[in-house]
């Protein structure tokens, strides 16, 4: 059997609560993971560490499991560097930009589009996203969106129909002729390359009841629910996704008590259930928007994640090191539970329990850091502190 030690790890997070310190993070000293095929064979001491064909030592540094990305739009053309210009400039961002997007993707080549997909599944990769969910939304008519998720589907198991994006432009006075399109030829064309469904409810996107029309289709299909809720505003974005029993609503920047309480209400970090709240704090860094307050949420119990929002308009990061370290500064969390949110909170938004974590039968998805401890990806924002990347047990990459 082909088998890898990774030996003499100073400090490992695994995200298994009760198994060393660090509360939920389960850290262990000095220790070693066995991996053997594709999936953890053992952890414990790396005083006792059992033999194994191959060997990495990491002299001391920190290991955790591989970045979880729930959330990224990476199949796209375009540059929209103008934009993000005006912003800083103080232009406010609507969303509008998207109907760039869609004009650019629409006109490029599968080649364009797949090159892209993979330049960035890459650069995840290396800063050490193992895991990564990759929506369409830049298409909105029916061949787009089928070869956006089927072009993504060529990297990761993770694809979500966003046909509901926005409405394009040529439906725009038609927008309920838009609606019964996405939820009749675009999604029986897009759903065989697609997890889940995903909608944008939001002003000036959908609203409430186009959203739960769109989304019952797509259950009915058998995907999965997932909603853009509450970024630019408040609204019903959360209350609908909590009522579908959606597996994360995302961005929740806009939120009153009862949306918190709802989210509180669908289940707990603990029990591994519920509807999680997942955190893009790369829009706001990139929109110069109100963060989402994070502490409020956890301080109710509702579980949460951090995702990257990579796309070319309002967060064109793949970094996940990068929105740790936002998510400390801005948004009231401490290190530790961002550290859990990117790699623990991104998998149960994924509804995964074979990733996010490291124990015995989980997939090989290591990521050490060239570092002592899992704080420093906050206490040294922007430092590139990865140093290799094991992805389904390969080590893949050595910057």
């Amino acid at each position: 059997m082909n088998s890898l030690l990774v030996d003499n790890i100073g400090e490992l997070v695994t995200n298994v609560a009760g198994s060393g310190e660090g509360g939920p993070l389960g850290i262990r000293r000095r220790a070693a993971v066995l991996v053997e095929e594709d999936r953890i064979a053992w952890i414990g001491p790396a005083a006792i560490a059992p033999a194994a064909a191959r060997r990495i030592d990491v002299d001391g540094a920190a290991a955790l499991p591989g970045f979880v990305d729930s959330h990224a739009h990476l199949v796209f053309a375009g540059d929209r560097a103008a934009e993000f210009a005006a912003r800083m400039a103080g232009q406010p961002y609507t969303g509008g930009g998207i109907r760039t997007t869609v004009g650019a993707t629409r006109a490029a080549s599968d080649d364009t589009l797949r090159a892209t997909v993979r330049r960035l599944r890459a650069e995840a990769l290396r800063q050490g996203t193992t895991t990564i969910e990759i929506k369409s939304g830049y298409g909105l008519t029916v061949a787009d969106e089928a070869r956006s998720l089927r072009i993504a589907a060529e990297v990761t198991g993770e694809t979500t129909f966003l046909g509901a994006h926005v409405v394009p432009t040529e439906y725009a006075d038609r927008p309920d002729d838009y609606v019964g399109l996405v939820c009749g030829p675009m999604l029986r064309a897009a759903a065989p390359y697609a997890k889940w469904i995903d909608v944008f409810c939001e002003r000036g996107a959908f609203d409430v009841d186009h959203a739960r029309a769109i989304l019952a289709c797509g259950q009915a299909l058998g995907l999965g629910v997932r909603v853009h809720a509450n970024q630019l505003g408040p609204g019903p974005g959360v209350q609908l996704g909590v009522e579908l029993g959606a597996a994360s609503v995302d961005h929740c920047t806009h939120l009153d008590d009862a949306d918190v309480e709802a989210l509180a209400s669908t289940g707990t970090p603990e029990t591994g259930t519920g509807t999680v709240a997942t955190l893009l704090p790369g829009v706001e860094f990139s929109t110069r928007s109100p963060y989402p307050d994070a502490r409020r949420l956890l301080d109710a119990g509702v579980t949460v994640a951090l995702a990257t929002d990579c796309n070319p308009g309002s967060s064109y990061t793949s970094s996940m090191p990068f929105c740790v370290a936002l998510a400390v500064r801005e948004m009231g969390m401490t290190p530790a539970e961002a550290v859990w949110a990117a790699t623990a909170g991104g998998a149960r938004a994924l509804r995964r329990t074979d990733v996010g974590v490291l124990r015995v039968g989980a997939r090989a998805d290591l990521t050490i850091l060239d570092a002592p401890s899992h704080l420093h990806l906050a206490y040294r924002p922007g430092v590139p502190l990865i140093r290799q990347v094991l992805h389904n047990g390969v080590p893949t990459c050595r910057p």
